[in-house]
């Protein structure tokens, strides 16, 4: 079951096609660490501030860093992404193909009400 969060938002310096390494929360926005444990698994997106670098997936925590468990879309053909050096933005995100999964928006949060809650 995947949780969901809002304004959660980190910035990364990351390379490569590993787990990310978080920075902490940007100024307005919450860290990963404070909504969700290690092995809970959300949608995530990373942009590159520069470039034209991103991805989006779902993956998890383990020990505070975003394990890039499985990548939907990306800018390297829906792959995973070999991040180059600079900073990325790494946020909570809904995936779109969740949302064309769920017949109905309402279905999906009374399924998922005790996910979805803190």
């Amino acid at each position: 079951m995947f949780r969901f969060g809002d304004r959660i938002k980190e910035t990364s310096t990351t390379t490569g096609t590993g787990n990310f390494t978080l920075a902490g929360a940007v100024s307005q926005f919450e860290s990963f660490t404070s909504n969700f444990v290690d092995g809970e698994q959300f949608y995530y997106a990373i942009v590159g501030q520069t470039g034209t670098e991103w991805e989006v997936g779902f993956g998890s925590l383990s020990s505070g860093a975003l394990v890039r468990t499985q990548v939907l879309q990306s800018s390297n053909s829906n792959a995973l992404v070999s991040f180059s050096a600079g900073t990325k933005d790494v946020f909570c995100t809904i995936s779109g193909e969740y949302m064309r999964q769920t017949s109905t928006w309402g279905q999906q949060l009374a399924a998922n009400q005790g996910a979805l809650l803190p």
